[in-house]
């Protein structure tokens, strides 16, 4: 007996308002108007039906940091944000550095049941920088690894770069590099910049950044394999990216919705909400990230949720650790900055939310047009509806959220994941 549910009423990214009905995981009719009865019906009236997000920046912690996260509560936290895959980075406990781990992760991500959760296996071992991990093991495991970062930590040695580099060109693979050049941030605590001196916190320099992203650049051109450059913060690093695109070399990069958003004039409340690894940045940068994400500079919109207990968070600035949460509020903001202000519609925020984050990943089940016949990976949003963030409501185990308070528009309605309903909010 087939189970199907109806989406009725809402606009695809194009503009077309229709009914789509999904039968048996597949969308199996688009239609001006489809009458049938089906299993379940989502009232998408006012709303915009997007293929499901793919996120591939998400830190779930698990396995050993359970107490700030799970793969359980971070795919909740996913499926509320809309999202239908989730990138688990290896900075866990153990690290993520052999198939192992890797598949351990993949294995919590099928039991949770809400969204695929693909792992990201470390570069090198332990995260420290010297010797290459499993990369090979990891690749070839039950969770396909495709992406290696060693993210929270810069792959600095350009030797094990390169050999990286290498490794994961003979399968397709793609080093997704933190860049930060470590000497030149040893103590730094935020953008090094008017804000930073008048606080009298060590200041955090876009030229660390950006110094990796070249080096990185020239490297995977050299040896002609895929690079990726986790959350861009600065407008230097915008134009070394449109530089290397501009000369066909293989580099994605991605912005977090939170650098999109905020800046650093944030840290004068001294409040470690705000305190973030790549740090937030000037007003000029943030236009510079929104301009490149708009001209496909930078590609697509990831979410370094970054979860963390309290202690970790209520301290001291020079004490806490960096990281925000995401997942929840990352489409919102995105239709804030970037659909509300003309610079992207909703076709291409698809592409940057969806269909790129699929390709770059190869995650060949997501990233689909919203067509008869593709999988049925779907999130209903309505663009007008407003909501107040409220760190005590939200899913994930931790409440680090820096949008604590803020009135952000657009609320998901639902979440499809193959073809079930994984999350329904209430109509506004």
């Amino acid at each position: 007996m087939s189970s199907t549910i109806l989406v009725a009423g809402g606009r695809l990214p194009d503009g077309r308002k229709c009914d789509l009905l999904v039968t048996d995981g597949v969308i199996s009719e688009i239609s001006p108007k489809i009458d049938v009865k089906a299993e379940r019906t989502i009232d998408a009236k006012d709303c915009i039906v997007l293929p499901g997000l793919v996120d591939l920046h998400t830190h779930l912690r698990e396995p050993g940091k359970e107490d700030a996260e799970t793969v359980q509560s971070g795919s909740l936290a996913g499926v509320r944000g809309g999202f239908t895959a989730l990138s688990a980075m290896a900075n866990t406990s153990p690290v993520a550095d052999t198939a192992g781990v890797v598949e351990q992760v993949y294995r919590l991500g099928q039991s949770a049941g809400l969204l695929d959760v693909f792992p990201i296996g470390a570069v090198t071992r332990g995260l420290e920088g010297e010797h290459l991990a499993e990369i090979g093991a990891m690749a070839d495991s039950a969770a396909r690894v495709r992406i290696f970062s060693d993210d929270g930590h810069c792959v600095f040695d350009p030797l094990v770069m390169r050999r990286a580099l290498e490794y994961v060109k003979k399968f397709n693979g793609v080093v997704a590099q933190h860049a930060q050049e470590p000497r030149l941030t040893m103590g730094a605590q935020m953008n090094e910049g008017i804000v930073s001196s008048q606080l009298g916190l060590k200041g955090w320099p876009a030229i660390a950044e950006e110094a990796i992203i070249a080096r990185d650049i020239l490297l995977a051109d050299h040896v002609q394999a895929r690079l990726h450059i986790c959350h861009l913060t600065t407008a230097g690093g915008v134009e070394i990216i449109r530089w290397a695109k501009a000369r066909g070399i293989s580099v994605t990069a991605e912005v977090t919705p939170h650098h999109l958003l905020l800046t650093d004039e944030l840290a004068r409340s001294y409040d470690p909400v705000f305190k973030v690894n790549p740090p937030l940045r000037t007003e000029s940068d943030v236009m510079a990230l929104r301009e490149a994400l708009a001209d496909g500079t930078i590609d697509i919109v990831a979410t370094d949720h970054a979860p963390h207990p309290a202690e970790s968070k209520e301290c001291e600035w020079q004490e806490a650790s960096f990281g925000m949460l995401g997942l929840e509020t990352a489409l919102s903001i995105v239709n804030q900055t970037m659909v509300q202000s003309g610079l992207l519609t909703w076709s291409q925020v698809a592409d940057r939310m969806s269909y790129s984050p699929a390709r770059i990943g190869l995650y060949e089940e997501h990233g689909q047009e919203i067509a008869v016949g593709s999988k049925a990976h779907l999130t209903v949003m309505n663009p007008t509806a407003t909501y107040r963030v409220d760190r005590d409501l939200v899913a994930s185990r931790s409440r680090n959220t820096p949008f604590h308070g803020m009135e952000l528009p657009g609320t998901v309605l639902a979440t499809i994941f193959n073809g079930a309903v994984v999350f329904q909010g209430a109509r506004p």
